[in-house]
Parts: C-alpha cells; structure tokens; sequence
C-alpha cells in the first residue's frame, strides 16, 4: 500500500479508542493518547500488516509520537517501492 497520511492517523485513533483530533504531530502515545505497551505493540503490527513493512522492535522504540510514526512509515514505504 502507498503511504498516505489519513490511513495511519485513521489506524492510530481506531487502535487507541481516541479522536482523531487529538493526533496532532507531537502528541505522545503514552503521555497524551494514554497507551500502554501491549498497544503500542498491537499499533506497530497494524501498521505492519496495513503498509506491507517490517518494523524492528529497537525502530518500534523510537515511534514516541504521532509524528515518529507518521515520518517512520512514510520513509519505510517509500524505500520499498
């Protein structure tokens, strides 16, 4: 799948029950969504299986915001075409 922007915003309030208005770039997961590991988890294989990528758990680590993850994916999307 292509990147696009709406998808993981769409992925990101749907796995973490919150409003999309809340995603802004520098929202963290933890602090400001309030997710816990197990979700961040199930977050990273979401994208995984939506954007056909592989994300490594030390890359997973680093994903602390909205933003970390919108640049992350769109970088490793666009590697792969």
């Amino acid at each position: 799948m292509a990147f696009d922007e709406s998808v993981v915003l769409d992925t990101i309030a749907s796995k973490l029950n919150v409003k999309k208005d809340r995603l802004s770039n520098d929202a963290s997961f933890k602090d400001d969504l309030g997710a816990d590991s197990l979700e961040l988890a199930d977050l990273i294989m979401e994208f995984e299986d939506k954007f056909d990528i592989k994300i490594s758990e030390e890359d997973g680590e680093k994903l602390l915001t909205v933003g970390d993850a919108l640049s992350y994916i769109k970088q490793k999307v666009e590697a792969d075409k």
